[in-house]
């Protein structure tokens, strides 16, 4: 049997397998709540938000020029930091994985309904099953299908635009630029949730033909895509409804489409929906089973998680265990505010523990550095990846005023991991 992922992530594919990753749930829920405290502001706040975004970018898309991997973020750090913070961000990386499946088939179910009433359960597990098959089935599958799903939403979202056109008010960008910074501040730290997820395309590395050039590509373009979508429906949304309506309303995205829609508006928006909130499950699907082979392939978790379909070039066994996890998570709280900051803080350790190990590259491993295709130096290496830790922690503390609960399971989570990691290493240090 072989151990090598078979090839078949194209350029086109990364692209939306990142733009894919981020444009899921929050647009369909965080423009009421953001044009709430930020109101017209949230025009800037679109772009100031993606500039962490930017900086994280700049740091993976290095360490892909230099090393690319799949479920690079977790090898990278297991290389280049410690194995226990690499084994413990990842060992958080699971629970929040299986988290935002439900997050994303919960919201999914939520838009479903408002066309045909439908058993909440039942229908997101047939979620989770469909993406499981894909995955199952082969790397190519599974990011064919991610890039026909995002080109669909892109056709819907450009209906919107197109209909909202006579509508746009540039004006608002005028009251965004003279209304101050409180606002724009205000709306970041919903904003940012916009962004999460554009580094999905560098964690299948193995997995693409010329990764070294390709994968640093296709973040950046990602990354130009998803900025261009959000503030084309931003402007499209403000100027078709205004900042207090669209603050005052449950469906922000809906309401906005019923100006410029009437009748067509409901189900164009539930297309939408499904479109990008199964796109972006197939895509976290893809990763969370990547990182469990990983794991399994170094040795930290059981050694058949690393195993590969001799077929389908995938790693079956991962898969296999990520749908369960999928499952098992149905069992969690339901409340959204509690599911999404226990998705965001294993996000951002994720983030700090790849730009440590971007640091340590830089510090001390000229000949890894010197393999790399970009050609950012060493004190620019080390500069964007100490900015990119400070701004992973600030943004993971953003949610304990809001609810502590995560924080404590995430905690519990996080020292069972590491005494399971002791235990197991004591009896069979992991491979190198």
């Amino acid at each position: 049997m072989t151990d090598q992922l078979r090839h078949g992530v194209r350029l086109i594919d990364l692209v939306m397998l990142g733009a894919g990753t981020a444009i899921g749930a929050a647009i369909f829920s965080v423009l009421g709540p953001a044009a709430e405290v930020g109101g017209a502001g949230i025009l800037i706040a679109v772009g100031v938000a993606a500039l962490p975004m930017v900086l994280f970018g700049l740091v993976y898309a290095f360490m892909a020029s230099a090393i690319p991997k799949t479920a690079a973020s977790y090898e990278w750090q297991r290389q280049f930091t410690h194995p226990v913070i690499a084994f413990g961000i990842v060992w958080l990386r699971v629970l929040s994985n299986a988290v935002v499946m439900v997050i994303l088939a919960q919201v999914l179910v939520n838009y479903l309904s408002m066309v045909l009433p439908l058993p909440a359960k039942p229908v997101m597990l047939a979620f989770f099953a469909a993406v499981f098959a894909l995955n199952f089935l082969g790397v190519a599958i599974a990011a064919r299908a991610q890039t026909v799903l995002m080109l669909g939403l892109l056709a819907v979202f450009m209906v919107l635009v197109i209909a909202g056109a006579p509508s746009l008010k540039p004006q608002l960008f005028v009251e965004a630029a003279t209304g101050g910074w409180l606002p724009i501040v205000a709306a970041l730290p919903l904003m940012i949730q916009l962004f999460l997820g554009i580094e999905t395309a560098t964690e299948v590395g193995e997995e693409v033909d010329n990764p070294k050039t390709t994968v640093p590509l296709g973040l950046a373009l990602g990354l130009l895509l998803t900025v261009v979508v959000y503030l084309a429906i931003s402007f499209t949304a403000l100027s078709l409804v205004g900042p207090e309506a669209l603050a005052a309303s449950q469906a922000p995205l809906l309401d906005a489409a019923k100006v410029a829609l009437g009748p067509v508006a409901t189900p164009l928006i539930v297309v939408a929906a499904v479109l990008a909130l199964t796109k972006s499950m197939n895509a976290v699907f893809l990763v969370f089973s990547r990182f469990l082979f990983a794991m399994g392939r170094s040795g930290v978790l059981p050694a058949a998680l690393g195993k590969v379909h001799p077929k389908f070039g995938t790693p079956h066994v991962a898969t296999i265990v990520a749908f369960g996890a999928c499952v098992a998570g149905l069992l969690l709280p339901s409340s959204l505010l509690f599911l999404l900051i226990a998705v965001n803080i294993p996000t951002m350790m994720k983030y700090l523990g790849s730009c440590l190990a971007a640091w340590s590259v830089a510090a001390h491993h000229p000949d890894i550095h010197a393999q790399a295709r970009l050609p950012f130096s060493r004190g620019l290496v080390k500069a964007l990846s100490a900015l990119g830790m400070v701004a992973a922690v600030v943004i993971a503390l953003l949610g304990l005023a809001s609810d502590w609960r995560p924080y404590v399971l995430l905690a519990v989570w996080l020292v069972g991991g590491l005494a399971y990691y002791a235990v197991r290493t004591r009896r069979a240090p992991a491979s190198a």
